[in-house]
């Protein structure tokens, strides 16, 4: 058993394959069209950390309950965790790269952490080993 995608509910495909593919430096799975259950076309469009199993399935907000769920899918916590082996290399490529972090780098028992946002806003935790590198 496993888990093999987790959702996160964006507001536009194209914005948010760019900041998965470019930003994070995930790979773009897949891209395909598909339907909605009434019919509807839309995009199965999944990303995932290079060598990961477990990828992420990018759906675009459909209808009003889930537009009010971009960025708070999990009610403003943490709700995401991208486990690096060179947390400070990590940090400063994706800083370069735009991404937005909330905190700063801090080390927990767990390892080092500095949380950042995605495209839609959720939280994430950037994760390190304990003691830095």
């Amino acid at each position: 058993m496993r888990i093999g995608l987790v959702t996160v509910v964006v507001e536009e495909y194209d914005p948010a394959i760019a900041f998965f593919t470019g930003a994070l430096g995930f790979e773009l799975v897949e891209d395909v069209p598909a339907r909605t259950n009434d019919g509807r076309a839309k995009r199965w469009v999944v990303v995932r950390p290079p060598g990961a199993e477990t990828g992420v399935l990018l759906a675009r907000a459909d209808g009003e309950r889930q537009e009010a769920a971009v960025g708070e899918q999990v009610a403003g916590r943490v709700g995401f965790f991208l486990h690096v082996d060179d947390f400070d290399a990590e940090y400063e490529r994706m800083v370069a790269a735009g991404v937005r972090f909330v905190s700063e780098p801090r080390d927990e028992p767990y390892g080092r952490v500095a949380v950042f946002l995605d495209v839609a806003g959720n939280r994430w935790d950037l994760l390190g080993k304990p003691g830095g590198r």
